[in-house]
């Protein structure tokens, strides 16, 4: 008999609160700003590289990102980018990181319906300052049991903080909107990886599920979590 579920595990950017739209009106602006010297596709493809090259520099966030956008307009134009668009994208920048925080639907009513019956953890990636800041926004603070912030999710990481902070990864489950980060090495670690989808998603964040896995499970939103758990304790 599996052993039944005491600890979960929830990501914050894009499954309790609304992140990646901000990152995407940015890129837009960013594509306004440098379309005298390139078109759009080819202008992302180069962001999206220069984002990939740089994550083992600047870590996951919007810091990170606003120095990859300017590199790439260095790139686009041959180092002649004029220091008004610099300064555009710095201010871009610093509107991202002043945006409020916006909850997803179901996110407050979720956790309170857990809350109590199970350990629950937040466990979020990127600058700690901002992802401090965005927590102590969002409200959701006192639901939690414990708030990890990583520079990176991984197997490793999963099963230190069950251990830490609960069962172990065995008896864990962890909820998220990313297949590479919040699913798949939460099950190398043992545990359980529930999708839940999102409209926009970074492709750095992208990958293919394990649909075959028997701890792996997608839902609709964050809402039909209860209902999951019920029926992996039954």
């Amino acid at each position: 008999m599996t052993a039944p579920l005491t600890a979960i595990g929830f990501d914050a950017d894009d499954t309790l609160w609304h992140n990646e739209r901000f990152f995407a009106l940015t890129q837009e602006h960013f594509a306004s700003l440098l379309a005298p010297h390139t078109d759009t596709e080819d202008l992302m493809d180069r962001l999206l590289a220069a984002e990939r090259r740089n994550l083992p520099h600047y870590g996951f966030g919007i810091k990170g990102f606003t120095l990859s956008m300017i590199e790439t307009a260095i790139d686009v134009t041959e180092g002649r980018v004029p220091a008004s668009v610099v300064a555009e994208i710095l201010h871009a920048g610093r509107d991202m990181l002043s945006h409020p925080v916006e909850l997803l639907p179901h996110a407050r009513e979720t956790l309170e319906h857990l809350r109590g019956d199970f350990t629950l953890i937040l466990i979020t990636k990127g600058d700690l300052l901002h992802q401090e800041q965005k927590i102590a926004q969002s409200g959701l603070r006192d639901l939690f049991d414990a708030v990890e912030i990583v520079s990176a999710k991984t197997q490793v990481e999963y099963a230190d903080i069950f251990a830490r902070h609960a069962d172990g990864p065995q008896r864990g489950l962890m909820a998220g909107n990313s297949m590479a980060s919040d699913v798949l090495p939460m099950l190398h670690a043992g545990g359980w990886g529930v999708f839940v989808p999102h409209g926009i998603t970074w492709a750095v964040e992208h990958a293919d599920a394990p649909k075959r896995h028997p701890r792996f499970a997608e839902i609709a939103h964050l809402g039909a979590l209860p209902a999951l758990i019920e029926g992996v304790n039954a």
